[in-house]
């Protein structure tokens, strides 16, 4: 059977330009992208033979894709100067090769590989496509394979379904899901590859996914929903175009693609010109022997033949596994060289480096993403870019060699660990703090950390290495899984070859300096300052707040569970009475049926498929007229409150500490927000008597009172303070309660004569508009006509003109520059204000409006945070900080300081910013989270 070889030729550029630094010819010229894709093609053809062969480059100017959708590829810089002046003679040595290359405009290389490799199916033909991305995957059958020489993967269609959970043909809908942030284009929020590959093996095709959207629960089935208007383009743009015309460029198609005779005077030129003398001297040697003979394409690698392995002078360089094609590099020149530490003598070298460096990156290798009871596998250190070390501690593979002993070793490292002189940047370097707090050592020297540099930088990204090198670096890093395995085979990294694991940790270590070193010059002016003021000092409160934990009454919750438990069946049995029959409350179907043929009830909205909607929405527009669609709420609501908390926080507690400790997640919401996870403190219910009931269980340590404090009404002084509008200042600096203060400029009454109802209509608007609220949301909230919401619209923004300027202002602001920004200069970027999706747009104006004030209260909240911290520190206090949760901080309080403590901290919180209107921190006390706030 005849072989197609395609090589992804816009891949390998870059590729060969990131592997290889510091390389240029005697003029002066770089020479590093050339050195390495002749290097590349080298190998690549000494390994794979084939009876057709074609290079593809990506043509200059705009795709069909950027027609369909301007941002995508947005983010990428454009192409350095130093690659750009490469460009050429990689073509020419292509060329010379005897190689044909394929650039077709309007399209990517990406779609010409595709539309060759169906055409080559269609004809038996095997096809080999040599690259490196993930997108290529879907073009896998049964006559497609990907073969990415520099990892030596091969992906056939089983290797696929191994590596992303999806079969070939399922790889459009993933990669539409997921999204692709190398391509700027976005899939559905928080929707990771597990997600997409769960949802695929669930419901097969995207288009079912879609349909069966209402029955996805949770934050990221919301998301799903969100996303749908805009699933259809995503799909679009990751697609591979496979019916691209090349009757110009390949006029007898396949048959084309062989290669021509080598140009042995164009290749000793190009060797010559860029001081490759090991080259030069062999092709010389090549050429005084013999004549250039025709390279026959099956035949290329055979002895003797240029695509021969050799040797540079300096000799073979270590490489990473993701670059070992390029093997030939010399070893003065390499940009990476990585070593295990493995004896008492490299060991004492390393430290005399990380003693002397002025910045080392560290980093750590665990048994467990738990960082409270994750044992130590290994640490890797870099000093300078391309240079690292990975120090083996406690590997127990089969075959791991002798390593240096544990507890001696931290012994030694110990004191470097504790110096605040000498200065460590990391990838979220909270975690690296607990492992190490875990054998008795305290982290000191923090100066940097990559993932806050680029939560700052940019919110809207991604922020970890793999991702931030890919973006920053135009590095590929190994993954996790590369070497550890998925799923049920997936192997602890304690269990990895040594060799291996070095390639891994130690490119940890050198990454995150080279990101370091990237990022930390862009962080200018308030920039700076909001990651230097706000995100580092709250990164190590955070790490004593998740050490510190809270306690938690178990056995009242097991009595919650319990209580839950009876209410459930009553309420299931209620169901069945109401609907007649038996059935499953968690089946759409089944409730579908009841719904809309037994009961006859109307039919509020339909799926995207076009059937009646159950989802949750739908039964709260129900349940204003029939009992059921009631009953299932609150059942819906006390099954997910027994199995996310009552059920589940038990099953948390540490075992050596008796508490409960979550992690806060600084780099997740856009905004600046914190979350948590492990448990999810942040989102426990509390609009319900069940749900407040949860805090019950969060208890003070016997002799201490829990302490709640939080901003009072804090997002809407922030509105006051951003629009400066004189009525919404007065009622502040007047201490007036601000929703009836509202509601007396709306309704046109004096303050004192504002009824309850009133108010509360007040409230739904200032409350609503800051959330980019329109008429339609304020009727159905406060169950009024959209005529009398529009009224009561237009005279708030008549009594608050300054309010309605602000929000236009924000608006224009945003559709200029991209992003609006809080108080104190943090970066709100919203990449969908340059959608051509109407609905995107809108949703992003809405987000510049609240995000400013949401922004605002984030970063107030974390300065609250550390000059409380700050204080308790200095008074020597033993009151601890636990919680941090939205507007909130939970303190833990022994009796003796209380009054202090209820005291001071209302002042702390008060002065930490001056804005223009005055800051309100209210104080609670209890014996419980529930009782103190």
């Amino acid at each position: 059977m005849a072989t197609l070889l395609l090589i992804d030729g816009s891949s390998y550029l870059y590729r060969a330009f990131h592997a290889i630094r510091d390389l240029s010819a005697p003029d002066g010229t770089p020479s590093n992208a050339v050195f390495g894709f002749v290097n590349m093609l080298k190998k690549l053809r000494q390994q794979t033979p084939a009876d057709y062969i074609a290079c593809v480059f990506d043509a200059k100017g705009k795709t069909f894709r950027d027609d369909l959708y301007e941002q995508y590829k947005a983010q990428r810089p454009p192409m350095p100067d130093e690659l750009r002046v490469q460009i050429e003679p990689i073509h020419q040595a292509v060329a010379a090769f005897g190689i044909p290359i394929l650039m077709v405009s309007g399209v990517e290389a990406d779609d010409v590989i595709g539309t060759l490799a169906r055409e080559a199916s269609r004809q038996g033909i095997t096809t080999i496509m040599s690259t490196g991305d993930k997108d290529m995957a879907q073009l896998v059958d049964e006559f497609a394979r990907i073969e990415n020489s520099m990892t030596e993967e091969v992906l056939r269609r089983d290797e696929v379904f191994a590596k992303f959970n999806v079969w070939p043909e399922q790889i459009v809908d993933y990669l539409t899901l997921v999204g692709d942030t190398v391509d700027n284009v976005p899939g559905v929020p928080k929707c990771g590859p597990k997600t997409a590959a769960k949802w695929l093996a669930e419901y097969q095709t995207l288009d079912n996914v879609i349909a069966h959207a209402d029955e996805i629960k949770g934050v990221v089935g919301q998301n799903l929903r969100d996303s749908l208007a805009w699933l259809p383009m995503a799909k679009q743009l990751v697609t591979i175009k496979c019916d691209v015309d090349l009757s110009v460029e390949l006029p007898n198609g396949i048959a084309d693609l062989q290669t021509t005779t080598e140009d042995s005077a164009t290749l000793l030129a190009l060797f010559k010109r860029f001081g490759f003398k090991t080259w030069t001297r062999e092709m010389e040697s090549r050429l005084a022997s013999a004549p250039a003979a025709p390279a026959a394409v099956g035949s290329i690698g055979s002895s003797g033949d240029l695509f021969a392995e050799s040797t540079i002078d300096a000799g073979i360089a270590s490489q990473s596994l993701v670059e070992n094609v390029l093997v030939d590099i010399p070893k003065v020149k390499v940009e990476r060289h990585y070593e295990t530490i493995n004896t008492a003598a490299k060991l004492s070298e390393w430290l005399a480096k990380i003693n002397a460096a002025e910045l080392t990156a560290f980093d750590t290798e665990t048994t467990s993403l738990d960082a409270m009871q994750a044992h130590l596998v290994g640490m890797s250190f870099s000093v300078k870019a391309g240079e690292a070390a990975y120090l083996p501690l406690a590997h127990t593979g089969p075959d791991h060699p002798e390593q240096l002993p544990l507890d001696a070793t931290l012994a030694l490292l110990k004191p470097w660990l504790e110096s605040a002189t000498h200065h460590k940047v990391g990838q979220n370097l909270k975690y690296d703090q607990h492992i190490l707090a875990n054998y008795g050592i305290t982290l000191a020297g923090i100066s940097d950390d990559t993932l806050l540099m680029s939560y700052v930088l940019a919110s809207h990204e991604r922020h970890n290495m793999d991702d931030q090198a890919a973006r920053e670096l135009g590095e590929t890093t190994i993954k996790y899984e590369e070497i550890c395995g998925k799923g049920a085979k997936q192997i602890g990294f304690a269990e990895v070859d040594v060799e291996i694991a070095t390639q891994y940790a130690a490119e940890d270590a050198d990454i995150t300096l080279r990101l370091a070193h990237t990022l930390k010059p862009r962080l200018t002016d308030k920039l700076l300052e909001v990651y230097r003021d706000i995100e580092m000092p709250s990164r190590a409160v955070l790490y004593t707040m998740e050490r510190n934990g809270i306690l938690l009454d178990a056995a009242l919750l097991q009595r919650q569970s319990h209580d839950i438990g009876l209410r459930l069946i009553e309420l299931e049995n209620q169901a069945y009475e109401l609907a007649g029959q038996p059935f499953n409350l968690a089946s759409p179907k089944q409730l579908g049926e009841i719904f809309f043929e037994k009961l006859k009830l109307p039919v509020v909205k339909k799926t995207p498929k076009g059937a009646p909607s159950t989802d949750e929405e739908v039964l709260s527009e129900l349940a204003k007229d029939y009992p059921l669609p009631k009953v299932l709420l609150e059942h819906r609501s006390l099954s997910k409150l027994k199995s996310t908390y009552t059920d589940k926080l038990p099953l948390m507690v540490n075992p050596k500490t008796g508490r409960v400790h979550t992690s806060f997640n600084q780099t997740v919401a856009v905004t600046g927000r914190l979350s948590s996870s492990d448990p999810n403190l942040q989102n426990i219910p509390v609009r319900t008597a069940e749900g407040r009931k949860i805090r019950e269980a969060f208890i003070a340590a016997p002799g201490c009172k829990l302490v709640s404090a939080d901003y009072s009404q804090i997002e809407l002084r922030i509105m006051a303070h951003l629009s400066n509008d004189a009525a919404m200042l007065k009622a502040f600096e007047l201490g007036h309660d601000i929703h009836k203060a509202t509601a007396a400029e709306v309704f046109g009454v004096p303050l004192e004569e504002v009824t309850s109802e009133q108010r509360r209509y007040a409230k739904s608007i200032n409350f609503g508009l800051i959330y980019g609220m329109g008429v339609f949301g304020l009727a159905a909230q406060l169950e009024i006509t959209r005529e009398a919401a529009k009224t009561f619209i237009e005279r708030y923004f008549n009594r608050f003109s300054s309010v309605a300027e602000y929000m236009e202002q924000t608006r224009q602001v945003v559709r200029e520059q991209g992003f609006v920004e809080t108080v104190f200069g943090r970066r709100l970027w919203l990449p969908e204000i340059k959608s051509s999706n109407a609905a995107r747009r809108a949703g992003a104006e809405r987000a510049a409006i609240n995000g400013p004030m949401q922004g605002t209260a984030a970063d107030l909240i974390k300065l609250a945070m550390v000059a409380v911290a700050d204080w308790l520190v200095a008074e020597q206090l033993q009151s601890k900080l636990l919680l941090q949760v939205h507007d909130e901080l939970i303190l833990e309080v022994p009796e003796s300081e209380l009054e202090l403590v209820k005291t001071k901290l209302p002042e702390i919180m008060a002065g930490v910013a001056k804005l223009n209107v005055p800051l309100l921190a209210e104080v609670g006390v209890g014996m419980n989270w529930e009782e103190a706030h």
